[in-house]
């Protein structure tokens, strides 16, 4: 069963952001941003769908990232999707983007593109150090443009799909919760984005 959400105050939950609803080219967005006094990498930082209970099946998004002016020089434009969130925010799946890497002349941080994570114990420090580049992938993207994310879930695997393009862009064998983890849906945002 598809299910289109527009997001509004009355459906969103915050965690660990700030949310404001404005307007870009004539069109409703959200724009989210960290919580500034969070200082760790690959936590809850996310705006909450309220009323989503997602086990298998497609989560499908677009998203623009843009800078801070005040941003770190180690901002890559981080923004993606949390998955299978617990009511307390604290077990979920995550993929996401660094539309900075994608066009960067060093290539080692072109592989670095895409981000998978599991919160709390396989942050992507945790991954890279123990996997390196089971969890991570190249896919050319820009920030300041649109971007579809089409994460396709079932059981403990996840692909990413990115602008329509037939192949994934990443794929997941072993998501770290399982297969049987359910939950919420969150739009994901690090610092400095």
């Amino acid at each position: 069963d598809a299910q289109s959400i527009t997001l509004d105050k009355n459906n969103i939950e915050p965690v660990g952001v700030y949310v404001s609803a404005e307007k870009m080219m004539g069109k409703g967005i959200i724009k989210v941003i960290k919580d500034s006094g969070i200082k760790e990498f690959d936590e809850p930082t996310f705006v909450k769908i309220k009323g989503t209970d997602f086990k298998n099946g497609t989560i499908e998004v677009k998203v623009l990232s843009r800078l801070l002016k005040d941003a770190p020089d180690f901002a890559r434009g981080f923004i993606g999707v949390a998955f299978r969130i617990n009511d307390s925010n604290t077990k979920y799946e995550s993929i996401y983007i660094r539309p900075i890497n994608a066009r960067v002349d060093d290539q080692v941080r072109r592989n670095h593109s895409i981000q998978y994570y599991s919160y709390p114990y396989y942050k992507f420090d945790r991954l890279r150090k123990e996997s390196p580049e089971r969890y991570e992938a190249h896919a050319d993207m820009e920030m300041n443009k649109w971007i579809t994310m089409r994460i396709e879930v079932k059981d403990a695997q996840a692909k990413l799909f990115l602008d329509n393009n037939k192949q994934p862009s990443l794929i997941v064998n072993d998501l770290k919760h399982g297969a049987d983890l359910s939950g919420a849906i969150a739009l994901w945002v690090e610092v400095g984005t």
